[in-house]
């Protein structure tokens, strides 16, 4: 009879080990971060959640290596993020992280398409204005490609942040507050989208949020307090299980 050999647990996408965050001030050194530990799961959606101040934007912006850390370290799909350079990093956004933020940031002198064309071309896509045109037509803009952000309503233009972020098929979706500018209708509508192309694309979640509602629509739930984040935890769809210390989302 054959041996039976154990599978080895899979590796989680994300691990973050002991990541700090100092800043200068006129009053000293302020610690943003104080020895952050999370782990986040190949294809899970986690919600970060905390007070205003508490690190929630912080971690996002060292996750997509758009701030350096003090020290500690970021791994991404096998990558440590924390000893890339600027071109590296670059390049580590181009190919396997995308970015949904509160205020939308699309280009203002560009149409829709070329907002999304943008990422695809610097990545050297062949096919990136049909892969853009493509994106927009799966958040219900094909019949807005020729109009700029101006032209278009708060929630269009969220909607056209979502096809940039999405139509490189990211392995990381970050997002903080994408619902923070619009009504409450038009958020929920910009929400139903972005979870319904993030289980069509199989891609991982970190979702900031303050909506409890939001909250409740991910896998796993992350507090943050004071710099450090207190405790994980799987939603009630999920097997119920709290780690402290080592956080795995």
């Amino acid at each position: 009879m054959d041996a039976i050999v154990p599978t080895a647990p899979e590796s989680p996408l994300v691990q973050v080990r002991g990541l700090t965050l100092t800043v200068p001030s006129a009053a000293g050194p302020v610690n943003i971060l104080r020895g952050v530990d999370l782990d986040i799961a190949a294809n899970a959606a986690v919600a970060l959640v905390g007070p205003s101040g508490s690190g929630k934007t912080s971690l996002l912006m060292l996750l997509a290596g758009l701030e350096r850390a003090t020290s500690g370290t970021i791994n991404l799909d096998g990558q440590t993020v924390t000893a890339m350079n600027e071109d590296a990093l670059a390049r580590l956004r181009r190919q396997s992280v995308g970015i949904v933020f509160q205020a939308f940031h699309l280009i203002p002198t560009m149409t829709a398409l070329e907002n999304v064309s943008v990422p695809l071309e610097l990545a050297g896509r062949a096919d990136a204005v049909v892969r853009a045109a493509e994106a927009l037509q799966s958040v219900g803009l094909g019949h807005r490609l020729t109009h700029l952000p101006g032209q278009l309503s708060g929630g269009e233009q969220q909607r056209v942040a979502l096809a940039r972020a999405f139509a490189p098929e990211p392995k990381l979706l970050l997002a903080d507050e994408p619902t923070g500018n619009l009504d409450h209708a038009t958020g929920a509508q910009v929400m139903d989208l972005l979870f319904a192309l993030r289980a069509r694309a199989g891609t991982t979640l970190l979702l900031i949020t303050h909506d409890p509602r939001l909250a409740e629509r991910c896998d796993r739930l992350a507090r943050m307090e004071d710099g450090r984040v207190l405790a994980a935890a799987a939603l009630p769809s999920m097997p119920s299980r709290r780690d402290m210390g080592t956080i795995r989302a």
